[in-house]
């Protein structure tokens, strides 16, 4: 199955059934009067947040959908019968945009959200509705409204707590594997991660967080080269960012300047998303001897002027794994509690991440950043498991 995360549909709600004009004729029951039914409303059309969805690839071959219009009425006063509602599952942590006014219309984050996108039509009146006493015998009818009609840009956003920023093979995929049940591709090549990839860290049996992967950046990736910038907007979700540098790079370059380098594009593409909370976490240390893993950390300390927190590990060897882990959730625990007690900052939390969504998709629009569509990229379906998301849980 193809990861997809985006998608262009059109929709139409239903129109509304046309009332009808009709007079009551019964045998021996004179001036028998207008007995003209409405029409019933047009069907309505939902997006619902399904949480067994991680793709939107089911929008890739059906792009348009239409409610079921509302039937016209009937004589004998009857009614017709209205439309059926249309409901669309899409993933959890979509985001709908109304392409023609650019509004954001809502986001689905929790399953089961819905989330109406089109108003189906409402029903004419029948003749019966017109009827008075001076107007016995009315002709007049109203015809239905039509339904609503839209397109919209479905946007996928993993849904994850922390994400995971860094040049190819510093370990990202390694360390997903290491703290979480998830088993994304590791190689010993760089571009090994294609998509982003989500795994839930269990600190303890209560206590668990999400984190994502996403693919490598590159120097210039905010200029279009590279995948990783795509995939930047699956970050601005995310509450924490862990910047991991690799101590021992495959290309034998100063692990100082690979920081420097992601730093550098992510503020090119996005200076609200540079400014959220980073960590710095510096890998592979088991590839080194102390005195080497000391002087580098040090370089990229000094070569960042970091101030933040800082953790030396090894995610092949389990290394430091879990005290990061212990830090995350101490620190997700901590930003959560403060919004319970002052929804204020829930409040300013979820404007600031609707800031980074508009502007990641400002910069992707504007033609800055070349974006590469992996759907038609490669037709080659036995490497279709590589574009899924997968969540797992530890056992």
């Amino acid at each position: 199955m193809k990861f997809v995360d985006e998608a262009i549909i059109e929709i139409a709600a239903g129109n509304g059934g046309n009332g009808c004009l009709s007079f009551r004729r019964e045998k021996y029951i004179p001036k028998g009067g207008p007995d003209g039914g409405d029409g019933g409303d047009g069907g309505s059309v939902f997006l619902e947040a399904d949480e067994n969805l991680n793709t939107m690839v089911d929008y890739r071959f059906q792009r348009k959908f239409r409610a079921v219009n509302g039937a016209p009425g009937q004589g004998r006063n009857c009614r017709g019968r209205s439309g059926e509602d249309l409901i669309l599952k899409v993933p959890v942590g979509t985001t709908v945009i109304d392409i023609d006014t650019d509004e954001v219309l809502g986001d689905l984050s929790e399953a089961g959200q819905q989330l109406k996108v089109a108003q189906g039509g409402f029903h004419g009146l029948g003749n019966t509705r017109f009827k008075s006493s001076i107007n016995r015998a009315p002709r007049q009818t109203s015809p239905g409204s039509e339904g609503e009609k839209r397109r919209l840009k479905l946007e996928l956003k993993v849904l994850a707590d922390v994400g995971l920023l860094g040049m190819p093979n510093a370990g990202k995929s390694t360390l997903i594997r290491a703290i979480s049940a998830a088993k994304p591709k590791v190689a010993d090549y760089p571009f090994t991660t294609m998509v982003p990839n989500l795994g839930v860290v269990r600190v303890d049996p209560l206590r668990s967080f999400v984190v994502a992967d996403i693919p490598g950046l590159i120097e210039g990736a905010a200029e279009g080269a590279g995948l990783g910038i795509r995939f930047l907007k699956h970050l601005t979700r995310n509450r924490l960012l862990l910047h991991l540098v690799d101590l021992a790079p495959w290309d034998d370059e100063a692990p100082a300047e690979h920081a420097c380098a992601i730093v550098r594009e992510i503020e090119a593409f996005s200076p609200l998303l540079a400014a959220r909370p980073r960590w710095l976490v510096l890998n592979k240390a088991d590839a080194l001897d102390d005195e080497t893993r000391d002087q580098r950390a040090q370089e990229v300390i000094d070569a960042l002027d970091w101030q933040g927190p800082v953790f030396v590990i090894s995610a092949l060897a389990g290394e430091g794994t879990e005290a990061l882990c212990q830090a995350i959730m101490t620190q997700l625990e901590e930003w959560r509690e403060a919004e319970r007690l002052d929804p204020e900052l829930a409040e300013q939390e979820q404007a600031l991440q609707s800031a980074l969504q508009a502007e990641a998709r400002a910069r992707i629009e504007q033609g800055r950043i070349k974006v590469v569509d992996l759907e038609d990229d490669d037709d080659d379906e036995d490497d279709d498991d590589d574009y899924d998301v997968e969540v797992e849980y530890v056992h």
